[in-house]
């Protein structure tokens, strides 16, 4: 079996103390590789699914009767929008536990795959009953998807009305709630009250779990400025130029330029070669005005020795221009 390679400070005991209580059941080498892979696992699949996902097959043919690894495959086929084989492993982790923590996101893998309809009749099957208030949120929250995906947009907007929802104290879950329900409303056209949702949701997101801010500061018309253009007006060799951004990814990014960006540059740097190629060509025209002045002068003191024409031991430059800082 191909294994991948993991970090040398990834020792395993990173795991949950459940999962690591699970993996008991294995010789304690092959346990120890597998919560290695599960540690990966967990730190890929945000920011790499595909990624964690190559790494949770792996764990998977090394444990598949453990019911934690069929949870993590299951939820890195989910991350990697592979909603089939997700809802399998979903399923086959239910059948070992009994566990009815993953009806949500079992339902959401019907949402995935294109059958909306089953994802409602999971909604109100009696294990929802059995959920956590976390859970029945999330139920909640995938019920509203699947009736928008169906195109009844009133009946999502209903779906999400729920005491949760008008309730004042800030849960873990009610930063996505009031975002969901403020989504809704803004594809129903109800903008007004769209922006006063979306603006509860960023009182409620510490964690910037959703892009609230950036879907409110659109509806407010407000644009922001991240690019470097010449100044041609007042001579600065560069100035911010408003450039208008989509809604932001939960991904945080930074650091590098994006394409548009390297594209504004480079015609930055384009004018900079173009006046200094006129700099230069004043600069040549000057200096032949000079040398048939100092030629005249040669002619001039040509009876007086040790007269020497200013510069004339200087060594000449190469002409290249110096890089810009």
């Amino acid at each position: 079996m191909k294994r991948l390679p993991i970090p040398d400070d990834v020792t395993g005991d990173e795991i949950d103390k459940d999962v690591r209580q699970e993996l008991l059941s294995l010789p304690k080498g092959l346990a120890e590789e597998v919560s290695r892979n599960l540690v990966m696992v967990a730190r890929l699949i945000d920011e790499d699914p595909e990624g964690a996902y190559a790494y949770s097959r792996i764990a998977l043919r090394l444990a598949s009767r453990v019911a934690a690894v069929r949870e993590a495959a299951g939820f890195a086929a989910y991350a990697s929008q592979k909603y089939s084989e997700a809802l399998a492993e979903f399923r086959a982790a239910r059948r070992m536990t009994g566990n009815v923590d993953l009806w949500p996101v079992m339902a959401d893998c019907e949402r995935g795959m294109g059958r909306p309809e089953k994802a409602l009749d999971m909604a109100g099957a009696p294990d929802v009953q059995k959920l956590d208030k976390a859970g029945q949120v999330e139920m909640r929250l995938v019920a509203a998807g699947a009736r928008r995906d169906m195109g009844q947009l009133d009946a999502a907007i209903v779906t999400l009305q729920s005491p949760e929802l008008a309730s004042h104290s800030v849960q873990p879950w009610t930063a996505r709630l009031r975002y969901a329900y403020a989504d809704a409303l803004l594809a129903a056209g109800r903008e007004d009250e769209a922006r006063e949702w979306f603006a509860k949701a960023v009182e409620s997101d510490k964690d910037g779990s959703t892009d609230a801010s950036d879907r409110l500061a659109e509806l407010d018309g407000v644009e922001f400025v991240d690019a470097l253009v010449e100044d041609d007006e007042d001579g600065a060799d560069s100035g911010a130029e408003p450039r208008s951004v989509r809604e932001a990814d939960p991904t945080p990014r930074t650091g590098t330029l994006e394409a548009d960006e390297v594209d504004e540059v480079d015609e930055v740097d384009d004018v900079d070669a173009i006046d200094d190629e006129d700099i230069d060509d004043d600069e040549d025209l000057d200096d032949e005005d000079l040398d048939d002045e100092d030629e005249r002068d040669d002619e001039e003191s040509a009876e007086r020795p040790g007269t020497r024409r200013a510069g004339e031991s200087g060594e000449e430059g190469d002409g290249e221009d110096t890089p810009r800082g």
